[in-house]
């Protein structure tokens, strides 16, 4: 082991920054809604446009979601590496309103403020990058899916994949592994594309911008309440079974421990 430099050779701007996940409090509210909308945009170009380019490469339905899910996992590590010390990396209201949820209840997270700017943008992130993803395999730009998704199983899926999100993200806070967020999220989704009858839309905005493209990965505008829904109860779901999982103990005296 070497020894610790002095304190008189630290420079300001070697902080540590927060870890992907964690909602940095100085960050300009301006600069992390701007964040949460580029990621947004970003992953729906990522799911929508691979989806695309798998429907032109093979007629293979697996093989297509083979590409569609390869190209989500290594496109959201990316983004939530990148963006996570900025905003979070939500990119999801279901996250965010947990976050809301749970700093009203006193942990850390989002304010009610943050929280109004934040899912916002991150919708017209989705809407944005669906429109995008479109433009450059030559779609029309806006096209509303004809992809009908309101039997009940893939509502049933969508509740088990949105959980297990909610389960995986507030575990890793509680634990104090956010760090491994880039590579934990971003495989949780890739293996909910092939566990869950849904293929794991597990986002709110996501599932509306998937609305305005009539391509693989596109869901008809009927079908996206109904998916919201259980989102929600799914994110809902999600938080309780990290109060259960991950309840705090009791030091000898009867406190709550550290």
């Amino acid at each position: 082991m070497t020894a610790p430099e002095p304190a008189t050779d630290a420079i300001a701007g070697d902080e540590p920054q927060p870890a992907p996940g964690a909602t940095p409090p100085r960050t300009p509210l301006i600069a992390r809604a701007a964040a949460e909308l580029v990621g947004s945009a970003a992953l729906v170009a990522i799911v929508v446009g691979s989806g695309i380019q798998a429907t032109q490469l093979t007629q293979d339905v697996a093989l297509q979601l083979l590409a569609n899910s390869t190209a989500t996992v290594f496109g959201l590590g990316v983004l939530i590496t990148l963006l996570g010390p900025v905003s979070g990396a939500h990119f999801n209201p279901a996250v965010t309103l947990a976050e809301w949820w749970t700093a009203r209840r006193g942990g850390a997270g989002v304010t009610a403020r943050e929280a109004a700017v934040y899912v916002p943008s991150q919708i017209v992130g989705a809407v944005a990058g669906a429109i995008l993803a479109d433009a450059m395999f030559g779609e029309p730009l806006v096209k509303w899916s004809t992809h009908d998704r309101s039997a009940g199983n893939l509502l049933l899926g969508e509740v088990v994949a949105t959980a297990g999100l909610i389960l995986l993200v507030f575990g890793l806070a509680r634990t104090d592994r956010l760090r491994f967020a880039p590579v934990a999220v971003a495989s949780y989704i890739g293996a909910a594309y092939w566990f869950t009858s849904s293929t794991s839309f597990a986002n709110p905005a996501v599932t509306i911008g998937r609305a305005f493209t009539d391509t693989f990965a596109g869901i008809a505008p009927a079908s996206v309440p109904a998916f919201v829904g259980v989102q929600l109860l799914g994110a809902a779901m999600g938080l309780a079974l990290v109060a259960v999982i991950f309840m705090r103990g009791e030091t000898d005296g009867g406190s709550p421990s550290a």
